[in-house]
Parts: C-alpha cells; sequence; structure tokens
C-alpha cells in the first residue's frame, strides 16, 4: 500500500461480538456511515478470500449516493481484514487484543480529495461503529 491514511478506534468488548458487529450485513447497514445524514440503502457481504462486498450509501436528502465495493484480499478471522476497492485502492484493518479491542484502518486515499476530509471520514465512521458496538 502507498501514501496511506489510518483511523483507529478501541472498543471495550469481546473480539467475537466486535467481529460480528463489524462483518454482518444486517449490522453493516446500520453502523457504516459517517453521521445521521447518511444511510445504507443495500449491503452484500461475503467475507471470505476472493469473494466481494458491496455497501450502498446515499444521504437521506437524495443529494448524493455511491457504492463502495470491493474483493477481500485475506481474512484473518477477529484478526485482519484487507480488502481492494474496484477502483484499485487498497485498504488494511488489524483487530487488536480480545476485551477492549483496537481497530485500525489504514487506507489508500481517494486522489484530488482533501486528505483531512477523507481521513476525518474514515474515523467518523468507525466513532460510529464504536457507538454502535456499545448499544446494542
Amino acid at each position: 500500500m502507498k501514501n496511506t491514511l489510518s483511523a483507529t478506534v478501541t472498543i471495550n468488548l469481546p473480539i467475537s461480538q466486535v467481529w460480528n458487529l463489524w462483518t454482518s450485513p444486517a449490522h453493516i447497514a446500520i453502523w457504516n456511515c459517517p453521521n445521521d445524514e447518511w444511510t445504507n440503502t443495500h449491503v452484500e457481504n461475503d467475507l471470505h478470500t476472493g469473494k466481494s462486498f458491496l455497501f450502498a450509501m446515499a444521504k437521506k436528502d437524495g443529494s448524493e449516493s455511491f457504492d463502495f465495493q470491493g474483493t477481500y484480499d485475506e481474512i484473518r478471522t477477529y484478526q485482519f481484514i484487507a480488502y481492494t476497492l474496484t477502483d484499485g485502492r487498497k485498504t488494511q484493518l488489524t483487530f487488536t487484543g480480545e476485551d477492549p479491542v483496537t481497530i485500525t484502518e489504514n487506507f489508500e486515499p481517494v486522489a484530488n480529495l482533501d486528505l483531512g476530509m477523507q481521513q476525518a471520514f474514515c474515523q467518523s465512521v468507525l466513532e460510529r461503529f464504536k457507538q454502535y458496538a456499545l448499544s446494542v
């Protein structure tokens, strides 16, 4: 991976619960957005090396939407997820600890978009995941 950005969050829950909430389509549909202005309109997640995922996201007011999709390069249950997006950018997620769990996301940013905005977007999604995980 080249020129990566990073975001991290620590959650006071067991790794099995964190992993399930992170990877289950029913849960992804609820937490995977940066704030309450966004929603997931469709989620597919086949969590196996060589398989794909699709998270269709849209602003609730209809002004923006996009498909976040890619293919899994490596899965190590409770430890690591690596994937390549359809535009070729790569992401690696590391799950450290058993309780609490620290999730670190390293990702290649979109060219020609503000890096601070992209890092803040990713961090806000991780924070939203933490908030959701602690509430269920």
